[in-house]
């Protein structure tokens, strides 16, 4: 490439940098440097710096520490459930079968629906007297209410999240099963390999790109979700389904705590680069 065409290429590319910058890198910017503050709209101080004392209140709050535990475990539960589960279906679609093509429409349904309407959709489903998950559970002697019981309401948060977005994760795996070379799998079925041993040393390992793409990409989703918990659940029963969003969400809007917020919105993306980095390492070293 000469130079002339160097430099078209960089005046085509202006454009989108200029605007990742703006939305990305600006605002990223401007929360790091409120996070070093005490910053309070309904404080008559105003802005106060506080250099890194934030960050070590941060780590002995324990409302930030049990909105962090309830996200980590809906972070694992969410991607422990969802990732064999669309590996599971998006084999059986990579088959040919009768009524294939409106099954596959059906089941993206979720994917189409904005998630406030998701939260909308299953408030209707558990709400008891009205819809159809107390009475079915009730005939199995189960008493379900998820605004009473906090096992309830947290098992369907991750429920409603697993019908919403394991449709993405099968649709994944689906392309990625698709793009498989043939001759791999003709020389396991000649050397005498069991189906077992096929999805462990040829398929898994071939799958490992889209299984770290879903990894990351479920991860982040998962760490922000607010819509449909807040339609859901508000956050309760009382802090059963307060997570970090919800958390931020009424630091800002009920107190004004836009630092604190700062502070907290900062060591969450800590956090989720450190998960990314120990998933593709535990992944690079299985490989191994």
């Amino acid at each position: 490439m000469n130079f002339n065409s160097q430099k078209i290429a960089w005046a085509l590319l202006a454009p989108s940098l200029l605007i990742l910058i703006f939305i990305g890198v600006v605002p990223f910017v401007n929360v790091l440097q409120l996070s070093f503050f005490n910053f309070n709209i309904f404080s008559a101080f105003g802005k106060v710096f506080a250099g890194l004392e934030p960050y070590r209140e941060l780590v002995s709050d324990p409302d930030f520490l049990h909105s962090l535990k309830k996200t980590l475990w809906f972070v694992i539960v969410t991607t422990l459930v969802q990732l064999p589960l669309g590996f599971f279906l998006a084999s059986l679609l990579n088959r040919q079968f009768v009524g294939k093509k409106l099954f596959r429409s059906i089941f993206t349904l979720p994917l189409t629906i904005a998630p406030i309407a998701i939260g909308s959709i299953w408030l209707l489903m558990a709400r008891p007297g009205v819809g159809p998950l107390p009475f079915w559970l009730e005939k199995l002697g189960i008493n379900y209410n998820i605004g009473e019981f906090a096992g309830h309401a947290f098992a369907t948060v991750v429920a409603m999240d697993v019908w919403h977005w394991t449709p993405f994760v099968t649709l994944t795996f689906l392309a990625g099963l698709s793009s498989m070379p043939e001759s791999p799998y003709e020389s396991a079925m000649i050397d005498g390999a069991n189906k077992f041993q096929i999805l462990r040393y040829i398929t898994l390992p071939l799958l490992k790109p889209v299984i770290i793409t879903i990894l990351f990409i479920r991860v982040m989703d998962a760490f922000q979700i607010f819509d449909e918990v807040w339609m859901l659940t508000s956050g309760g029963p009382g802090r059963a389904t307060r997570f970090l969003s919800i958390h931020l969400v009424r630091m800002v809007v009920a107190q004004g705590n836009y630092g604190y917020a700062a502070t907290v919105s900062v060591f969450v993306l800590y956090i989720v680069i450190i998960i990314c980095w120990l998933a593709l390492t535990v992944l690079q070293r299985g490989e191994e």
